[in-house]
């Protein structure tokens, strides 16, 4: 199956290619990441990106522009629920690149991590695919995490030490979590969604 893969970073795509291409499928790498902050650790990140895809003979579509305000604009007076919509915005891009690029299906490398919400990933992944006409190919990568962590220092790729939001790197760096306020329900989320 020829499958287009979102990389969130570089250490995340090294055991989820490698998995992928055992199991016979032909993989190309979408960069798309406007959720990262600041500018500095969006650079390190996509350089990254770009020295593992040539380590390992990747072919890789890059969108390189720094899209903070995009993020910020779709999270912002929902910062309780912003995965939700984190998760929406990258693989909604995904999943339309899939669609002119006639893959047969897209999928991430967030799915390798413990860190995400895999339940709420896989039925964003779900909607878009629906939405967009491009099937989506789940799988549970999470158990090439800690091969990730021994691939990234063979390849000598910068790892990074928070998720990559604003929102997440005040989490990481305070060790507090942001102050909750009453969430949406999904069916608000969705209703909003949709009138956006």
């Amino acid at each position: 199956m020829n499958i287009l893969v979102h990389l969130c970073c570089g250490p995340c795509g090294t055991s989820t290619v490698k998995n992928l291409r055992e199991a016979g499928h032909h993989v190309t790498g979408f960069f798309y990441n406007p959720n990262i902050h600041p500018y500095t650790e969006f650079i390190k990140r996509l350089e990254a990106v770009k020295s593992f895809a040539e380590q390992v003979s990747l072919k890789a579509i890059y969108h390189d522009e720094y899209e903070l305000r995009r993020f910020l604009r779709e999270v912002l007076f929902r910062e309780d629920v912003r995965c939700r919509f984190c998760y929406h915005m990258r693989l909604l891009r995904t999943a339309a690149v899939a669609r002119k690029g006639s893959f047969d299906a897209f999928t991430s490398t967030l799915f390798v991590s413990p860190h995400q919400d895999h339940e709420l990933m896989k039925s964003v992944a779900e909607q878009v695919a629906a939405e967009v006409g491009v099937p989506f190919h789940y799988q549970d990568f999470r158990e090439g995490y800690r091969e990730n962590y021994e691939l990234s220092k063979e390849y000598d790729l910068y790892r990074q030490s928070y998720c990559g939001c604003i929102f997440s790197e005040y989490e990481r760096y305070t060790g507090k979590k942001l102050p909750r306020r009453k969430s949406a329900t999904g069916a608000q989320l969705n209703r909003r969604e949709r009138s956006e």
